[in-house]
């Protein structure tokens, strides 16, 4: 059984649990239930996490679901929020993927799966946590660039899990770079690129998370110093909080699932989780 609480996000296909949530006016979100289904069944609730209200549907989400006896609850949030926030950089910040993992923690969920964790501290953290890679959404990727591009690491963060990448496509080459970032303001103060030159081969940067772009423009700028051809972005989760436009310049094309938000713009080519990412 299938509870989609995001409507317009559904990864897995079967018979769905029927429901209708709205926000109180006081700004809590309520859920109420169809009980039209077998509560000795095993269900498993999917959502899109982009939000602390969000979260909050969620958590009384599976509190109704214990209330009609549901024994095995299983969640499906392919991009778990503040991955990004896995350690504590300077002092008075919180380590804030631990403080959601918390709250999903208590409910003593059976399975909790996401898609290309942002390191290995979130199934750390979070139990009964299943981490599912981006090796398929890289592989599907390729067939529309081709199948000649060079894999591109952005940072040492990103290295183990793109060898990992590399390995399963049969070996395609990866070239490793750098960035410096001042920890106390977040800026970045430069990038390197460890090539002498790529020989105006394709590149593909690969990361899990792209939100204002400035990281990967800015790679981007070095890759094109170094001879590099047409350069493309691929990145699971894609907030894209600045739009488009501002990658036209440095990148061919964008290409994202749609684990944060549905996308509809020529630009970006979008790739859905359930047409086969997750096996």
């Amino acid at each position: 059984m299938l509870l989609h609480l995001d409507k317009t996000f559904k990864p897995f296909h079967g018979k769905e649990i029927q429901f209708e949530n709205f926000i109180f006016s006081g700004g809590e979100p309520h859920i109420k239930i169809h009980q039209d289904f077998d509560s000795n069944q095993a269900v498993t609730i999917t959502h899109r996490l982009n939000s602390f209200n969000d979260m909050g549907l969620l958590l009384v989400a599976v509190d109704a679901l214990r209330r009609m006896n549901v024994k095995v609850i299983n969640l499906f949030i392919p991009y778990f929020p503040a991955a990004r926030q896995d350690r504590v950089m300077v002092k008075g910040e919180p380590l804030t993927v631990k403080v959601y993992a918390d709250l999903l923690n208590v409910l003593n969920l059976n399975k909790v799966t996401v898609f290309d964790a942002h390191s290995e501290v979130t199934p750390a953290v979070l139990n009964n946590c299943a981490a599912i890679s981006n090796h398929r959404f890289i592989q599907e990727v390729l067939k529309q660039t081709g199948q000649n591009c060079l894999l591109i690491s952005p940072d040492g963060g990103a290295l183990k899990k793109i060898y990992k990448v590399s390995e399963f496509l049969g070996g395609v080459p990866v070239v490793e770079c750098s960035k410096s970032r001042d920890v106390t303001t977040g800026k970045l103060k430069g990038f390197k690129v460890y090539a002498d030159d790529l020989e105006g081969k394709d590149c593909l940067i690969v990361d899990d998370i792209c939100d204002g772009g400035g990281t990967f423009i800015g790679l981007a700028e070095e890759l094109k110093n170094k001879n590099c051809g047409n350069i493309y972005l691929a990145v699971s989760h894609g907030i894209f909080s600045q739009g488009f436009e501002k990658f036209k310049p440095a990148f061919k094309k964008l290409f994202t699932t749609d684990s944060f938000q549905n996308i509809d713009n020529e630009y970006v080519s979008q790739l859905k989780i359930s047409d086969g990412l997750l096996s």
